[in-house]
């Protein structure tokens, strides 16, 4: 399931929800250097970029990971790479996908609970996300990057705000797709179970498997949403919503 837009409008302009998607872009093309690669491109500059401020479960665990002898030295503090990885995305696809969970449901949340709180939800999302991460495997010396481990704790707390919500998701079945308008609560509470499979399969897999997905980091980061969202959210937002905020 992909979804493309929902149904709940908003009081005010979402600025924190758009800098936060300006400030992934810019940092993918310009620090980065990620260019066009769907995948992730394997230029020396991103390679060594990569290594140095992606945050590595094992350096959290007191091994300091060298970097590639043509990246020079490291001087990135481990504990800033909670936030840098936050920023930096493995290609465009990684990216996109990212980026337009956070342009649909991000500026409904910051909606609830203001630009501020917004900022400070969001980034304990991401630190929440590692967190999972990093207890599953605190050996683990494969870079983790991206959002979506802020992004989930969005999903979580949109979740409670707005279970009644629809959400317009392209569906693809084999060859075919369809495109149905769907209650909110179906399509993340199917995107949950997705990662919380996933991550159980992963766990299972003797090989360390996972396709390269941190699922732990995306289950830590909703589960943060869903607990953490009446602390940050108006009470008004926190109660059911009106019916009117749903008809279109």
């Amino acid at each position: 399931m992909l979804p493309l837009r929902d149904n709940v409008p908003t009081s005010r302009t979402p600025y924190v929800t758009y800098v936060f998607i300006a400030a992934n872009i810019l940092v993918y093309f310009f620090w980065q250097k990620g260019g066009f690669s769907l995948n992730g491109p394997d230029s020396t500059a991103y390679l060594c970029q990569l290594n140095e401020w992606a945050a590595i479960p094992a350096e959290f665990s007191g091994d300091k990971q060298p970097l590639p002898t043509e990246c020079g030295t490291d001087d990135a503090p481990t504990y800033a790479t909670l936030f840098t990885a936050m920023f930096m995305h493995g290609g465009l696809l990684h990216l996109g996908g990212n980026m337009l969970f956070l342009w649909i449901f991000g500026n409904n949340v910051e909606d609830a609970m203001g630009p501020v709180k917004f900022v400070v939800f969001y980034l304990m999302g991401g630190i929440a996300a590692f967190a999972l991460q990093f207890v599953t495997d605190t050996a683990s010396v494969i870079p983790t990057v991206g959002a979506s481990g802020a992004i989930a704790g969005v999903l979580g707390g949109y979740l409670l705000l707005y279970p009644r919500a629809k959400v317009v998701t392209v569906i693809f079945i084999v060859f075919f797709f369809t495109i149905l308008e769907l209650p909110a609560l179906l399509v993340l509470g199917f995107w949950f179970l997705q990662q919380a499979l996933m991550g159980y399969f992963d766990l299972a897999d003797p090989t360390g498997g996972g396709g390269g997905v941190a699922y732990f980091a995306h289950i830590g980061g909703f589960v943060w949403g869903l607990l953490a969202i009446r602390l940050f959210a108006s009470k008004q937002r926190t109660k059911r919503p009106p019916e009117r905020l749903y008809t279109r």
